[in-house]
């Protein structure tokens, strides 16, 4: 018999330790070569590891939620034999790639502590059963009661003989008394009630939660929020839609990157990014849009490149394509890095207006809220109109109201005249 010490190996550039978020063995297991041991998490990514030897694990590093240094052992295994020199094994492929922060999380899987109870509570006694109430004698009295009141009687089991009242008809709150002094449980229409539970923040959820704090901390936001007829830009869409062929179903999200394309070089201070320790903007040329999109494992903000140079047609490919590659958890980590600006959208979920977060070192973000169809008066006449509300959310130490207000009204004016929009 042999001890082989797995090291945490080098996961990335610049990484100097990772977060256990999951073990996958415990002391004891008997594990074969290539078993996966625990998922690790770093500013970047979360990793398998794998083991590169059979036989029995001795010893964890830590439990969920610990930082573990690089190059330290982090798992001890009994192996048969000589034992190989203690080595960094390689990590497996990326199991959930980090995203950058964006507005808003599905809550990942977590661990859940015990709650283990004190040595009072455990030599507590008992509480006495209460005394049941003892049934009336309405023998040979005829009971008076509702059909409804009968029938849910009749469901639960109960004799109206027995049912105490003080009206001259038995009620429902008398079958409910029954109920809750004989043992039974009272159904009032309400939901039972569910045990407390404790839930230990680690992984992407400790991640998400980081970065939220940083970022309202951190950035002084406004959100302004402008209403947008979405009337004949909806007729736009369906109309090439019927026409599309063998082209992707196109949502109004390429029409609003368009939108945005062209809107965002009047207004340079929106696509930029902040750095707050240099003190220094960098106004970007190019628009690399950030998608936020929702997947199993949590929120993730796949980027566009280059979203200024492509078509709406274009633009549906690649958002089909980002959407896909991060739901099955094959995105590349070059995907989701460095976006200018980002757009969140809820779809049909999404509610009439929201303050969307900025991801930071971005200085603004989009959110669109639900399409719904409302009643316009136009020249006297109530005609229904579709309508949408875009709210946009800056850092005030970026970006002045003027400027957010105006970017909004030139952005209007696109999406509002489906010619001008796709027009080159």
């Amino acid at each position: 018999m042999a001890t082989f010490n797995f090291k945490l190996p080098d996961i990335g550039e610049g990484i100097a330790e990772a977060e256990i978020v999951e073990w996958h063995v415990k002391v004891g297991d008997i594990i074969e070569e290539d078993a996966h041991l625990a998922d690790m998490m770093t500013d970047k990514a979360t990793v398998e590891m794998e083991s590169p030897v059979a036989g029995k694990v001795i010893k964890l590093a830590g439990e969920v939620g610990d930082q573990i240094a690089i190059g330290s052992v982090l798992v001890e295994i009994e192996t048969e034999g000589d034992a190989p020199a203690a080595a960094e094994a390689a990590p497996a492929a990326d199991a959930e790639e980090e995203m950058p922060m964006g507005d808003g999380a599905e809550t990942p899987t977590a661990a859940q502590e015990e709650e283990i109870p004190t040595v009072d509570q455990a030599e507590e006694a008992p509480a006495p059963a209460p005394e049941p109430t003892p049934a009336p004698d309405h023998s040979g009295e005829k009971v008076l009661a509702s059909p409804t009141v009968r029938q849910r009687a009749r469901d639960l089991g109960i004799d109206l003989s027995e049912v105490r009242t003080t009206n001259d008809r038995i009620r429902h709150a008398d079958l409910d008394a029954y109920l809750l002094y004989n043992g039974g449980s009272v159904s009032t229409g309400g939901s039972p009630a569910r045990s407390d539970e404790t839930i230990k923040v680690v992984g992407l959820r400790r991640k998400i939660a980081e970065n939220m704090q940083a970022a309202k901390r951190k950035i002084p936001h406004f959100t302004l929020v402008e209403e947008f007829d979405v009337t004949a830009l909806e007729d736009t869409r369906a109309m090439m839609n019927k026409d599309r062929g063998s082209g992707p179903k196109l949502t109004v999200l390429p029409f609003l990157i368009t939108a945005m394309a062209k809107a965002l070089p009047a207004w340079p201070m929106l696509n930029a990014t902040y750095d707050d320790e240099a003190n220094v903007i960098t106004r970007h040329g190019k628009l690399h849009m950030g998608m936020a999109a929702q997947t199993d494992n949590g929120l993730m903000v796949p980027v566009i490149r280059n979203a200024h140079a492509m078509s709406v047609w274009q633009l549906a490919n690649e958002i089909n394509r980002l959407a896909e590659a991060a739901r099955t958890g094959k995105i590349d980590r070059s995907e989701l890095q460095d976006p200018t600006i980002t757009l969140s959208s809820l779809g049909p979920m999404g509610g009439i207006t929201s303050t969307p977060v900025i991801a930071p070192p971005q200085v603004a973000i989009i959110a669109v809220n639900k399409m719904q169809e409302v009643p316009v008066i136009e020249n006297g006449e109530i005609v229904a109109r579709k309508k949408m509300n875009l709210s946009l959310s800056c850092d005030h130490r970026v970006v002045d109201g003027w400027d957010a207000a105006s970017f909004l009204q030139e952005l209007k004016s696109y999406i509002e005249n489906p010619i001008r929009l796709l027009s080159a």
